[in-house]
């Protein structure tokens, strides 16, 4: 039994390591084949993403033109119900300030 084991086993070890050496290499060539294949759907979606800068900046611009118009009509809104809000208390202080007069006078 020794004898098979010290004769046989190492062949067998052999063999089977030849065997996954043969099929490591097949499976690098595949990996590089499929990087290779990745690598020109990256170049391809980036040439695409490029082609559709100048909508992306056309898009950023008008949104920000948006912004500034929507914000100075914003302000001019506040600031005209700020001024109702002060001629009406200027209004109540006026009368009130008159009647605080005519009580003095009486």
């Amino acid at each position: 039994m020794t004898g098979f084991l010290g004769s046989y086993l190492p062949i067998i070890i052999y063999i089977l390591l030849c065997i996954l050496i043969v099929l490591l290499i097949i499976i690098c060539v595949k990996v590089i084949k499929t990087m290779n294949r990745v690598g020109e759907i990256v170049d391809d979606v980036d040439e695409k993403v490029k082609s559709l800068n100048g909508v992306f900046s056309i898009v950023d611009s008008v949104t920000d033109k948006l912004s500034a118009l929507t914000e100075i009509i914003s302000d001019s809104i506040i600031v005209f119900v700020k001024g109702i809000f002060k001629r009406k208390k200027k209004k109540i202080e006026a009368m009130e300030t008159e009647g605080n007069e005519d009580e003095k006078e009486e």
